[in-house]
């Protein structure tokens, strides 16, 4: 994600000599024709003070829309409001307030949503975890994990369980299909999630110290029909790999079992699929057996989440390139401790329902 900053506006001898009445919310900073102009609202003074600009005043800034970052040193750059202060009369308290970060996550939306899932989790579900201790307290980390059923029950499994028992909020990472979903996208970014993308991975990572999980299998993971189920597909090109070098941060897998059998796919529709503009369109046994109810309902598959010690690599962190095969290969072997993983919790598994 690209960065831009914007140099401070310059203060005219003007503005400095019209704060007080800039404090009372009359007139906006001084105008460029040296010229008092009472009761003048900012959007007219602004108006002015550009068409009152000099060739010489003109100060080139950062394109955000072109790939170089810059434009032409011929575009003047636009005046930086200068703050009003709130009128004397004004009700105290009247700034909006609000919970909701950079990322979109509101804590006070995820703890609603931790408290309506709880009963999921626990008695649906009935989670169980391995090596939770394993996943660190403080610092940033890169949760990888496979995923599975029409409609991913793993992901609020691994997210919820981590916020409850370690008190760390997790990021969860998908495709940006999900943000453009009208009132779904908002949620989706208000319950934690983020778009994937490798800048966004990076600040979460490295610059903010955060949690984020990814399901490098893609929508080929939850995609899959129920005779394939766990089987990890490919881990893409690495990338999730490349941005951990980058971050300085270890990748934890994490084997998920129970979340292929919550919503088994029978079938897909290519042409519904493509019809509706969806990377699939299962046809899940729930929808079957259930009927409408089906397509949101899940089956209450005993769910095992065990993590895996955490990986690190002995790379420096933050350089701008990588060797593909080191990327390739550290990629393989994590699916390989997944996969192995897998295998292993499906020969203690007693049955799909009890565990």
């Amino acid at each position: 994600m690209s960065r831009v900053s914007h140099d401070d506006a310059d203060r005219s001898p003007i503005a400095t000599r019209n704060a007080d009445a800039i404090e009372a919310g009359l007139v906006t900073a001084g105008p460029s024709d040296g010229k008092d102009h009472p009761g003048e609202t900012r959007r007219a003074a602004d108006a002015r003070r550009r068409r009152a600009t000099t060739p010489g005043d003109e100060m080139p800034v950062p394109d955000v829309g072109t790939a170089s970052g810059s434009s032409p040193a011929s575009e003047a750059a636009p005046p930086l409001p200068v703050a009003v202060a709130r009128p004397d009369d004004a009700p105290a308290g009247d700034a909006r307030r609000s919970d909701v970060d950079e990322w979109g996550r509101s804590e006070h939306l995820r703890s609603v949503v931790r408290r309506l899932y709880d009963p999921l989790y626990r008695h649906w579900f009935r989670v169980e975890w391995e090596g939770l201790e394993k996943i660190p307290m403080s610092g940033g980390a890169l949760l990888v994990a496979n995923h599975a059923g029409a409609i991913p029950s793993d992901a609020p499994a691994i997210m919820h369980g981590i916020e409850e028992e370690l008190g760390r909020p997790v990021y969860g990472m998908a495709d940006y299909f999900f943000r453009t979903i009208p009132a779904v996208g908002t949620l989706w970014s208000r319950a934690g999630g983020v778009a994937a993308h490798p800048d966004n991975a990076y600040r979460l990572l490295h610059d903010q110290q955060q949690l984020a999980l990814v399901f490098p299998e893609g929508t080929k993971g939850p995609s899959k029909a129920y005779s394939d189920r766990y089987r990890l597909r490919r881990f893409g090109r690495g990338g999730f790999v490349e941005i951990a070098m980058r971050a300085g941060v270890p990748v934890i897998p994490i084997a998920v079992v129970g979340a292929e059998e919550s919503m088994p796919i029978v079938f897909k529709s290519a042409r519904l699929a493509k019809a509706l503009n969806v990377p699939y369109f299962p046809i899940t046994a729930n929808a079957l057996l259930m009927g409408p109810l089906g397509a949101v309902v899940y089956f209450p598959a005993k769910m095992k989440i065990r993590v895996l010690d955490p990986i690190r690599f002995d790379v420096a962190e933050g350089l701008e390139r990588y060797s593909k095969s080191r990327i390739m290969d550290e990629a393989e072997r994590i699916r390989g401790s997944l996969q192995d993983a897998l295998h292993d919790m499906l020969r203690q598994r007693r049955s799909v329902w009890f565990g």
